[in-house]
């Protein structure tokens, strides 16, 4: 974990998001900490010991605004992955926003004397799914296939060679999916049917999934902040325990207090009926596996999950059932 003791300045872009809204309340409870908010908005709530400083992807940032006095980059800000894609060259609005604004912040932070640049990637940099009983680990030969993985695993090498020019130590995170209290996209309406009682044709499903809870993937982002193993190293992030979709969807619904519906239709017929109607991704994310390995992250972090599947599902559910409509 973080040394609480220690006096910092840290800037996190993306700090107005998901992970980054996360992120940022931890860094405000710890002592002696100062937080540049670098973002295109400015937080809704003015607060001690939080600077903003306006930031755009495709913006250059105020080098003696941001950088001044500062330790670590964290860098959340990104394109992600875009479900409906309107851009008619995907590749190439990815590396603008992901690849060339990565590069030069972290070129930018060097030249200033930040000691470490914390780069949020994604698992999809090693692929989209594993063979049964298979997983990624993190030094392994990579296979990003769609534009965003490509794009992040592009930025990756990047910085590592600005890393290799200048010093500044550089550190990797590969989050695979991320969930907790106020998650979106397909996560949400996971949580919707479930709390209407809809019946799901998910109960055959036997594969298995990596997924990382909020709490931990903050949890080991602020341990890579100091950790002196951390530098210049790629690691995987998962709660290190995988589910089935069946098992996801059965201890999600015993978490809203609404036991899950669910139809035992083999996956095979899933999967030939979603190519048909044009959503075979959304088949292969469902049916198909994707683990990770997180021994490398353990072994050199000293690292542990610091909650549990069920006791971050049931904190998801809660914010769900506290804010949904009525």
């Amino acid at each position: 974990m973080i040394d609480q003791e220690k006096s910092r300045k840290v800037v996190v872009t993306g700090a107005t998001g998901f992970v980054g809204r996360a992120l940022l309340e931890k860094l405000l409870a710890m002592p002696g900490t100062q937080v540049v908010v670098a973002s295109r908005q400015a937080p809704a709530v003015q607060r001690p010991h939080v600077e903003h400083v306006p930031f755009d992807l495709l913006e250059p940032l105020d080098l003696e605004q941001a950088f001044n006095g500062v330790d670590s980059v964290i860098h959340l800000a990104a394109r992600v992955h875009v479900m409906n894609e309107q851009a008619q060259q995907p590749l190439q609005a990815f590396r603008q926003h992901n690849v060339a604004a990565t590069l030069t912040l972290a070129q930018q932070a060097s030249e200033r004397g930040v000691r470490r640049f914390i780069f949020i990637s994604t698992i999809k940099v090693n692929g989209e799914q594993t063979a049964p009983n298979g997983a990624f680990s993190a030094d392994e030969v990579v296979n990003p296939i769609d534009p965003y993985g490509i794009s992040k695993w592009e930025a990756e090498q990047g910085l590592l060679a600005i890393s290799r020019e200048t010093g500044m130590e550089v550190v990797i995170v590969r989050p695979v999916l991320v969930y907790g209290p106020g998650v979106k996209a397909n996560f949400h309406s996971m949580m919707k049917w479930l709390s209407k009682g809809i019946p799901l044709p998910l109960g055959a499903i036997d594969n298995k999934r990596s997924l990382v809870a909020l709490d931990n993937l903050v949890d080991l982002i602020l341990t890579c902040v100091d950790h002196p193993a951390a530098a210049n190293q790629v690691f995987l992030a998962s709660d290190g325990e995988d589910l089935s979709t069946s098992e996801l969807l059965r201890r999600m619904g015993r978490a809203l207090g609404k036991p899950a519906r669910l139809v035992p239709v083999p996956a095979w017929l899933l999967s030939v009926a979603a190519s048909l109607l044009g959503k075979k991704d959304i088949a292969q994310r469902l049916c198909g596996s994707l683990q990770v390995d997180i021994g490398k992250t353990r072994r050199l972090l000293d690292w542990h999950p610091v909650v549990t599947v069920d006791a971050a599902l049931e904190k998801t559910a809660s914010h769900f059932l506290e804010h949904r409509p009525q």
